[in-house]
């Protein structure tokens, strides 16, 4: 097992067990902020372990004052990102949108309901991001509850199938100058956990019957941020390594 399936698998068991789909608004969302902040820390050491020494978020005290999340200025205001590498000189390098989807909607008994506002708020946080920091490579994670998977019914899809169909167009920008509600890459997570136990699997966005491995997926941004900066970085053996 890679060493970033230990750390997802502790942080996931970490966030404890899922309230029901009956439970109460504000527990619902409780919980969804705990997952995405335990895997947000999880891939942020991950990267500093592959050459991304400033990665954020880290634990209290690590980076020398608070560790959370960074607010970067956007170029249509500020925005909140998930998981960040920056420097002083170049500004965001590399940063990572997490959103999910836990529970499904009562009335409906599937997992579309919040779909399309989900995928608002990521675009608006790419071109917000990529207005500022053209050069930037900006990866996402949208985590569903491993039942999307087999919500359909006879007259339609389940949810994560439409949701490959749904955010393909928004995956793939090779070009600084690309469109900036793209992401350089963007991934779906299946995810069944609870305070005992913790399973997922993972996939390029398009591609839903090709599962990876989320070492694969970690091992991608950190090659697209070499080739996005050639004067400055190489990729060795799934590291980034400085050049000066």
């Amino acid at each position: 097992m890679a060493r970033i399936d230990d750390l997802l698998k502790a942080a996931l068991i970490e966030a404890g067990d899922k309230p029901s789909d009956m439970a109460k608004s504000d527990e619902k969302k409780a919980y969804s902020e705990k997952v995405s902040a335990n895997i947000a820390l999880a891939v942020a050491e991950e990267l500093r372990q592959r050459g991304m020494s400033e990665a954020r978020p880290a634990p209290p005290g690590e980076l020398g004052g608070s560790g959370a999340e960074r607010r970067m200025a956007g170029g249509i205001g500020a925005k909140k990102v998930d998981v960040t590498w920056s420097t002083e000189e170049s500004g965001l390098i590399l940063g990572i949108s997490i959103k999910s989807i836990n529970f499904k909607d009562n009335r409906t008994k599937n997992y579309q309901k919040n779909l399309t506002n989900r995928r608002g708020d990521m675009l608006i946080e790419a071109v917000t991001l990529h207005r500022r920091f053209p050069y930037a490579v900006l990866g996402a994670l949208f985590i569903f509850d491993s039942g999307a998977a087999t919500d359909n019914t006879l007259k339609r899809r389940s949810t994560f199938e439409n949701a490959h169909t749904r955010f393909r167009l928004f995956t793939g920008r090779d070009d600084p100058a690309g469109r900036d509600e793209q992401y350089e890459a963007f991934y779906f997570m299946l995810l069944d956990a609870s305070s005992k136990h913790a399973s997922y699997s993972l996939y390029r966005v398009g591609k839903h019957d090709e599962q990876i491995e989320f070492d694969d997926m970690i091992s991608e941004l950190v090659e697209r941020v070499a080739v996005r900066n050639p004067d400055f970085y190489e990729y060795e053996d799934g590291e980034l390594r400085s050049l000066s």
